[in-house]
C-alpha cells in the first residue's frame, strides 16, 4: 500500500490542486463553507499521505527528515482547523517535489544519452561463417563480428578487414570522423558512419572503454565533496534542532500555528539538494565533452589549482618524433645501422620506433642479454659486440669517449631542440642522431587561457636533455623546465611544489608518469580511453586533446562557484522566511511554502546552466 500510494505522488498533488481551487471557488464564489471545508479536508488528508510515508520511513532508521516536519506541521494546522493552509502546504510540497525531481533528471541526461547510445546487438560470425545478429551480451573475447554503415560498434576491437570512417563522439566528445584500416582499434558505442568492416572483439561488457565511462561519470556523479558531507551532517542535526525550537515557541507563546509555521520555514531543502544538483550537472556537461572528472572532491581541488606540471612526449608534443639530424663517426655506418635497428626494434619507445622508421629495411641481427637502464637507454650483445643506445648519461656510464666534434655536434643538435640518441659499439661512439617532436597545435593559447584561469605556475618535466626541454618551455611561454628527470625525480619535485603549500595538478600519458599521476593533487591523463589513463587519474581527457584542459578546469571552477552560489541561496532564504516569522505580519504557512519551494526550483535551476557552460563564458 506504501509503494502504491508513493508511486501516485504525482497524481495525489495534481488531484490536490483541483480539490484546493474547489474549495476556493466555493468559499469566495458561492459563500459555501460546507463544501470548502470538505475539498481543503480531502486535499490535506490525501496530501499528507505520501508525505507521512516518508517521513515514517526516515524515523525507522532514526532520521528526522523534511518530510517529518512537513508531516507534524499539516497535522498540526489540521488540527486547529487551518485547513486552507495544510491543503496548500501539502500540494505545494508534492509539486516541489515533483518539480524537483523532473529538473534533476535532465542535470542527469548526459548519464542517459550515454546509455542510449550503448550497443544493444552485434553481427556475430557463426560455425558455418555466416554472420547473425545477436544480443551484445552474448558477444565474448575473440568472437568475429561485422559491422555496417550506419551501425554501432558492439564492443571494443581490432579491425580484421575493410575500412571505413567511425564517428567516435561516446568516447572523445569530438564528432569529426576517424579513418580505421585494417589494425586500427575500434571502441564501442561509436558510429560506422560509411564502409564496412570486420573487427575480432578485444574487450566485451563493462571492461570496453563505453562500459568504463558510463560506470566512471555514474560514480562520479554519486560521490560526496567535503561540502556535500559537511551539509550531510548539519541538516541531519539542523533539522531535529527546528522541531526542538518550533516546540519551544509554541509552548512559550501559546501559539500553535507560529511553532507549526516555523516547522514549515526551517525546512532545510535547497541546502541538502544544492550541492548534489551542481555536481550531478557538472559532470554531466563534462562527459559531454569528453572531460571525465572523477567525482565533487576533485572537483573541489581542481578548482584551486595553482601550478600546473607536464610531461613533455605525448603532452606539449604530439608524440609522434621523426629523426632530424644524425652524425656518423665511423667508415662502417650501414652495420652500425643495423645494430642500432636490432636493438631498437626490440623497444616500443617513440624514440626507438622512429629510429627504426628512419633506418628502415635492413638486416636484423638477434639480440642478448638485454639490460634496459631507467631514463638512460638500453645496452645488449649483437653479434658478438656490446651495444649501447641511449643518452649521453647512458655513454658516461660506459665510459665511453667523446670527442671534441662529437660534443659540438651533441651541443648543436640540442640547440636545434632534438632528443639524442648516441650509439656506442665496444666503448667507442658511432652514431649520434637528433629526434624532434612537434608541439601540439593550438598549445600555445591554450596554456594562456590557463593562465588567465589564475594558474601561476607551469612547468614540464622530461627525461630528455635540458636543450630541448628549454626550447619547448621557450616557445610555449612556460614558468619552469626541468630535463633529464627520471620518473622518481618527477615525484620528488611534485613532493617538493606540494610541501610549498601549492595545488599541484600532473598532465601524462597515464603509462610512464602513474607514479606522478598519482601523487599530485591532481592527475590528468591524456588518454584516448585507455584503461590505464582512466584508472590512475582524478581527470581523463578522453582524446589526448589539449584543448579540453582549459575548459576541464574552467568547468570545475565553474562548478565549486556554483555550489557557493546554491549554499547562499538556501541559507539566505530560510534566514530571511524566519526573520519574518517573527518581525512581519504578511508571513503564513503557505506563503513560507511556497517560498521555500521556490528556493529549492533556484538552486537546481542554478545549477542546470553549468549543462551549457562554454569555455568562452568564463575566459
Amino acid at each position: 500500500m506504501q509503494r502504491f500510494i508513493l508511486s501516485k505522488k504525482n497524481h495525489i498533488a495534481l488531484f490536490g490542486a483541483i480539490l484546493i481551487v474547489i474549495g476556493f471557488t466555493a468559499k469566495l464564489g458561492f459563500k459555501n463553507e460546507i463544501a470548502a471545508f470538505g475539498a481543503f479536508a480531502l486535499a490535506s488528508i490525501l496530501g499528507v499521505l505520501p508525505i507521512a510515508i516518508q517521513a515514517y520511513q526516515a524515523l525507522k532508521v532514526k532520521v528526522v527528515s523534511i518530510d517529518v516536519l512537513v508531516t507534524i506541521a499539516v497535522i498540526g494546522a489540521f488540527l486547529i482547523k487551518n485547513l486552507e493552509e495544510s491543503a496548500v502546504v501539502t500540494f505545494l510540497f508534492l509539486f516541489g517535489a515533483f518539480l524537483e525531481q523532473r529538473t534533476l533528471n535532465k542535470t542527469r541526461s548526459a548519464i542517459k544519452e550515454l546509455t542510449e547510445m550503448a550497443p544493444e546487438s552485434a553481427l556475430k560470425q557463426m560455425e558455418n561463417g555466416e554472420f547473425e545478429e545477436v544480443e551484445v551480451d552474448e558477444v565474448d573475447v575473440g568472437d568475429i563480428l561485422l559491422v555496417k554503415t550506419g551501425a554501432k560498434v558492439p564492443v571494443d576491437g581490432t579491425v580484421l578487414s575493410g575500412e571505413g570512417y567511425i564517428n567516435e563522439a561516446s568516447i572523445t566528445g569530438e564528432s569529426v570522423t576517424v579513418g580505421k584500416e585494417k589494425g586500427s582499434g575500434v571502441y564501442a558505442g561509436t558510429i560506422l558512419e560509411n564502409g564496412t568492416i570486420q573487427i575480432v572483439a578485444d574487450r566485451v561488457g563493462e571492461d570496453t572503454t563505453f562500459g568504463k565511462i558510463i560506470e566512471l561519470v555514474e560514480e562520479a556523479q554519486d560521490s560526496k565533496s567535503e561540502a556535500e558531507r559537511f551539509i550531510d551532517r548539519f541538516s541531519k542535526y539542523y533539522t531535529p534542532a527546528v522541531l526542538v525550537i518550533s516546540i519551544i515557541v509554541g509552548l512559550f507563546s501559546r501559539d500553535i500555528e507560529l511553532a507549526i509555521t516555523i516547522l514549515v520555514l526551517g525546512c532545510p531543502g535547497a541546502l541538502v539538494i544544492g550541492v548534489p544538483v551542481s555536481n550531478v550537472a557538472g559532470i554531466g556537461n563534462g562527459a559531454r565533452h569528453g572531460v571525465l572528472l572523477k567525482g565533487s572532491e576533485v572537483i573541489g581541488d581542481f578548482s584551486k589549482v595553482d601550478t600546473i606540471v607536464f610531461d613533455k612526449t605525448g603532452t606539449l608534443t604530439i608524440g609522434n618524433p621523426k629523426v632530424a639530424d644524425k652524425e656518423s663517426y665511423t667508415d662502417n655506418a650501414e652495420k652500425i645501422l643495423a645494430y642500432l635497428a636490432s636493438v631498437e626494434n626490440e623497444s616500443d619507445h617513440p624514440l626507438a620506433n622512429a629510429i627504426v622508421e628512419h633506418i628502415g629495411v635492413t638486416t636484423l641481427y638477434p639480440v642478448e642479454k638485454t639490460d634496459v637502464v631507467k631514463g638512460e637507454g638500453i645496452i645488449a650483445n649483437v653479434d658478438g659486440h656490446r651495444v649501447a643506445v641511449g643518452n649521453v648519461a647512458l655513454m658516461e656510464r660506459e665510459k665511453v669517449s667523446l670527442s671534441e666534434k662529437a660534443r659540438t655536434d651533441i651541443a648543436k643538435f640540442e640547440e636545434n631542440g632534438n632528443s639524442l640518441v648516441l650509439t656506442s659499439v665496444d666503448g667507442d661512439l658511432k652514431i649520434l642522431m637528433g629526434i624532434r617532436d612537434r608541439i601540439r597545435p593550438g598549445v600555445k593559447e591554450n596554456l594562456q587561457k590557463l593562465k588567465r584561469l589564475g594558474v601561476k605556475n607551469l612547468v614540464v618535466l622530461s627525461g630528455d636533455n635540458q636543450g630541448t626541454v628549454d626550447l619547448v618551455a621557450r616557445e610555449l611561454g612556460l614558468t619552469e623546465a626541468h630535463g633529464h628527470m627520471l620518473p622518481e625525480d618527477k615525484s620528488a619535485y611534485i613532493d617538493k611544489m606540494i610541501k610549498k603549500g601549492h595545488i599541484v595538478a600532473f598532465v601524462g600519458d597515464g603509462v610512464n608518469d602513474s607514479p606522478s599521476l598519482a601523487l599530485a593533487q591532481i592527475g590528468i591523463a591524456m588518454g584516448s580511453g585507455t584503461d590505464v589513463a582512466i584508472e590512475t587519474s582524478d581527470v581523463v581527457l578522453m582524446n589526448s586533446d589539449f584543448s579540453r584542459l582549459p575548459h576541464a578546469l574552467g568547468l570545475a571552477k565553474t562548478i565549486a562557484s556554483n555550489m557557493r552560489q546554491n549554499i547562499f541561496i538556501a541559507v539566505g532564504v530560510v534566514l530571511v522566511l524566519l526573520a519574518s516569522v517573527f518581525f512581519s505580519e504578511w508571513m503564513n504557512m503557505s506563503i513560507g511554502m511556497l517560498v521555500h519551494e521556490a528556493s529549492i526550483l533556484a538552486v537546481i535551476l542554478n545549477g542546470m546552466r553549468l549543462l551549457r557552460f562554454r569555455l568562452k563564458n568564463y575566459v
